[in-house]
């Protein structure tokens, strides 16, 4: 019997800095997150981030703004996402997230549970990167191996270029875009450490990350996080009929200290309104569901920020979130695989 398992990333259970201490840390010492070795992460993540930092108070903070009377906005749009997508397939469906609750391991028992031989596990990420898709892989497999060793799985790759998701994000941006008459569409993915995308370049060559590499065809660009927004970029623009001079792509939530992805989008944004950007757009792609990184970080504060250099007026995009077309879309793929056809790359 087949059976699906959605995961997105996860929560803490509450904006307390008692329940947001844990989740930074089960989150922070993965060591696809930041991937140094266990005592130099330890002493970063326990002795700075979290304990002298206190980033557990700040982060709090953030998540008490966007908290909601149902909880977090993550996972509340994740259950209602997960729901709708039960309703097209007649495949038992079960959410988790890869920090905190429910889990990747109560997933699989729930799957398990309902006679479930062979999962198609679906990481909610478009695009690949060690941080998201490679460590929810990673621990599905190990918990697969340790508690479930005749449980079959298949893995959903990256899904930034399927015409069926390039569709849906398209239309999402449009029909917030009506009657919105904006100077900027800004592009904003989450950012990851250069170094990231050198680990997971296949050629170990190809990937010089300038201004010609991700355009350069490669096997690199299976798994490289950086080809795949700006691809994810092109084909949205291509599909709206957006022109060069009105949109351009960035990248958010860096952690000070390490060389990342630019440019950074608070960074661009700032600059805008000296450029005669008053009536700026923002959409963040590298996410399905909204969350303290789109809610708080773009919706609150890159507005406020973009105001304060002289801005008039910002739209942050909603995320896909429960969208009825992507539920259909991500039930439509769930089906397919059910009847033996291979989920890849269109």
């Amino acid at each position: 019997m087949k059976g699906v398992l959605l995961v997105n990333l996860g929560s803490p259970d509450s904006p307390d800095p008692k329940d947001v201490k844990p989740y930074l840390d089960e989150f922070l010492m993965d060591k696809y997150v930041i991937d140094v070795p266990y005592l130099l992460r330890a002493l970063l993540v326990r002795g700075i981030l979290i304990n002298a930092k206190k980033r557990h108070i700040n982060s709090g903070k953030a998540y008490s703004r966007i908290w909601t009377d149902e909880g977090s906005p993550l996972i509340v749009l994740s259950k209602k996402m997960h729901a709708k997508v039960q309703q097209h397939t007649a495949l038992p469906v079960s959410l988790a997230m890869r920090y905190g609750k429910p889990s990747i391991m109560s997933g699989l028992q729930e799957l398990h549970d309902k006679g479930v031989t062979e999962v198609l596990l679906f990481p909610l990420y478009p695009q690949h990167a060690m941080a998201s898709t490679v460590t929810i892989n990673v621990l599905a497999e190990e918990l697969r191996k340790k508690h479930f060793p005749h449980m079959k799985m298949t893995k959903v790759p990256a899904f930034y270029n399927r015409p069926e998701y390039i569709q849906c994000l398209a239309d999402s941006i449009k029909r917030a875009l009506e009657g919105f008459d904006y100077d900027h569409l800004l592009f904003s993915y989450h950012g990851i450490p250069e170094r990231h995308i050198r680990k997971t370049d296949v050629t170990k060559s190809h990937c010089k990350i300038n201004e010609t590499c991700c355009s350069v065809p490669s096997p690199a660009h299976e798994f490289c996080y950086r080809h795949q927004c700006f691809e994810t970029t092109r084909q949205v623009v291509e599909l709206l009929g957006i022109p060069k001079e009105k949109y351009s792509e960035s990248f958010q939530s860096r952690i000070a200290g390490d060389k990342w992805l630019e440019p950074y989008t608070d960074v661009e944004i700032n600059k805008m309104p000296e450029k005669g950007i008053k009536k700026l757009a923002v959409v963040t792609p590298a996410f399905v569901s909204d969350c303290l990184e789109t809610l708080e970080e773009i919706a609150m504060e890159a507005n406020h920020q973009f105001k304060e250099h002289g801005g008039e007026q910002f739209m942050a995009i909603p995320c896909l979130n429960d969208n009825d077309d992507w539920a259909e879309t991500v039930a439509g793929w769930i089906n397919h695989w059910a009847h033996a056809e291979v989920v890849a790359n269109a």
